[in-house]
């Protein structure tokens, strides 16, 4: 994981939630985790952490995440064990 993905995994877990997360800086945190992403149905993507699966929406017109998303891709981290200071 490089500085950036470790300064996003570090803002998903900050309290009160952020809505000023990019959601391709989430998109690459996933996959720095290993994570596989593959494309659903208009904005959602699926992705595949493990054994864990989790379906997001991509934000849009904005590329910034609201508060309701970080706190699902947060609960979606937690849940594969991976902690606010990496796995």
């Amino acid at each position: 994981m490089n500085k950036k993905q470790r300064q996003t995994l570090a803002k998903i877990f900050e309290n009160p939630e952020r809505s000023d997360i990019r959601w391709d800086d989430i998109e690459s945190l996933f996959g720095a985790l290993g994570a596989e992403i593959s494309q659903g149905r208009g904005s959602r993507i699926r992705v595949v952490l493990g054994s864990t699966k989790a379906v997001f929406h991509r934000p849009h017109p904005q590329p910034v995440t609201n508060k309701p998303t970080v706190r699902s891709v947060r609960r979606f981290l937690i849940e594969v064990g991976v902690k606010s200071n990496g796995i």
